[in-house]
């Protein structure tokens, strides 16, 4: 949908908590309370090289209930996406998303409700993405605008002032790059785009070979080289293969920490990926991503 609202411009979906968490204390234990304030589930990165950003928080619902569960559901999501504000006060813009599938019906009900705003994240022209951020300690609260003489009003949630929109630039696309780089299975080189608080030790960790994954595989799929990971499990009886990858050239610049440069070359490529669903030469469907991702599946023949 946004990216037939912006066709001049890519779409990233990053995890709000893993972003928000360089910025905020995002537990009750985490900023001595009981609670901390709600968020959203995700943000939308609207972005083009070299021009600003803009963000779109997102929270989904889904319910095996009646519309009056859907409706519910909506009101406290419609809290979330509140939860957080960048730049002006009750500006930002968000999408929330209740999902019904009644457990006597085979039809699946999307409810969209859109709030208006503007959400773009001002980026200094210095500024780029490359280098690693750090943790913040931003103090929650949302600023209220008020009259010269009246007493400041803050309210729980997050508010994102505009002398952090640059750095808060940098962890956007950083948790980006940790999601593509994590997908195709690598400890390290997701680490190395995530803080402390986002939990970079756990992927620097040795993982058991049984569980971990690593990007130790390279496929081609239509015609284009892919490196990533692959599983093999049992689909009712049947092994199948599943491979996850980003394109070669385009995971080297994340693999080396280029992440401008992947962002510039992914934007220039994302109309240029094949559309045909199916691969004759990898036996299987496959699914490619406008950010120069896959994933493909196949059944696997015994030898």
């Amino acid at each position: 949908m946004l990216s037939a609202l912006y066709p001049d411009h890519s779409v990233s979906v990053i995890d709000a908590e893993i972003a928000m968490r360089a910025s905020w204390e995002l537990t009750g234990k985490e900023a001595g309370r009981s609670s901390a304030p709600r968020r959203p589930n995700f943000f939308l990165e609207v972005w083009k090289p070299g021009e600003p950003s803009r963000v779109i928080p997102v929270t989904c619902k889904g319910t095996h209930g009646n519309v009056s569960q859907v409706h519910k559901q909506l009101a406290t999501a419609s809290a979330d996406v509140e939860g957080i504000h960048i730049g002006p006060y009750n500006g930002t813009p968000s999408l929330i998303f209740g999902t019904t599938l009644p457990k006597k019906s085979e039809n699946i009900t999307v409810y969209l409700l859109q709030a208006p705003g503007d959400g773009t994240l001002q980026l200094p022209a210095t500024v780029t993405l490359d280098p690693p951020v750090e943790d913040r300690a931003i103090v929650p609260g949302i600023h209220v605008p008020t009259e010269p003489d009246e007493k400041p009003v803050v309210l729980p949630g997050y508010h994102l002032q505009p002398e952090e929109h640059g750095w808060f630039g940098r962890v956007l696309a950083q948790a980006d790059a940790a999601g593509l780089m994590a997908f195709t299975g690598g400890g390290e080189p997701t680490a190395r785009y995530l803080t402390k608080r986002q939990g970079k030790r756990h992927f620097e960790t040795f993982t058991h070979a049984g569980t971990g994954i690593v990007q130790d595989v390279t496929h081609t799929i239509h015609g284009k080289n892919f490196v990533g990971t692959d599983h093999v499990f049992r689909l009712n009886g049947i092994r199948v293969e599943a491979f996850s990858g980003l394109a070669e050239d385009l995971f080297e610049h994340l693999r080396e920490g280029r992440v401008e440069q992947y962002r510039h070359e992914a934007h220039a490529l994302r109309s240029s990926w094949p559309a045909d669903p199916w691969d004759a030469k990898w036996r299987g469907p496959v699914s490619l991503h406008p950010d120069g991702t896959v994933m493909a599946l196949r059944r696997l023949r015994l030898r």
